[in-house]
């Protein structure tokens, strides 16, 4: 049984980030993307502070983010990396099968990943992440290089967004047609 504490909390400063610009595509009428809560189930709670300090997962989560944007059915999930190389670990086998299902009914998977040694955040289409995971599967590596991304597919802060993977997903959808 999988359990969480305190580490659980890596990946809350991209997730702070995609919360803020989420909250913003909305107030501009671009995109309705809620935030998928982990169902834990409370083990130890620090009574002094009222925060749980060790809980175990109710059931495997799917993604981190699902929504709509301008009627496309869009689901991601959020990683961070705090080097160069991100282990495909980090990426559960039950996401995977739920983002290629996602994908077989007209909908569109992406990963969101952050690279904290170098602050620059990237967009990882649906199909380049399954190109890795595949790797990997056929005996390959069990994780891929920050230089094996596609320059084209790191997002910039701008406009006041600060995760502005709308600009990403469009290009995505373009390469797609």
């Amino acid at each position: 049984m999988a359990t969480w504490n305190s580490r659980g909390l890596r990946g809350s400063t991209l997730e702070d980030l995609i919360n803020r610009s989420n909250e913003q595509y909305l107030e501009k009428g671009l995109a309705l993307i809620q935030k998928i809560p982990t169902p834990i189930t409370p083990i130890k709670i620090d009574k002094e502070n009222r925060h749980i300090t060790l809980a175990y997962f109710e059931q495997k989560s799917t993604v981190d983010y699902i929504g709509a944007v301008q009627g496309i059915p869009v689901c991601f999930d959020a990683k961070e990396c705090s080097s160069d190389t991100f282990a495909l670990q980090n990426i559960h086998e039950h996401q995977v099968a739920f983002m290629e299902a996602f994908e077989k009914q007209g909908g569109i998977s992406f990963l969101i990943l952050y690279f904290t040694s170098r602050d620059e955040i990237f967009y990882l289409p649906y199909d380049k992440m399954r190109f890795f995971w595949d790797r990997a599967k056929d005996g390959g590596r069990k994780s891929f290089c920050y230089g094996e991304l596609d320059v084209n597919w790191c997002l910039k802060s701008g406009h006041g967004i600060l995760v502005p993977y709308l600009d990403a997903l469009q290009k995505d959808l373009e390469r797609r047609d």
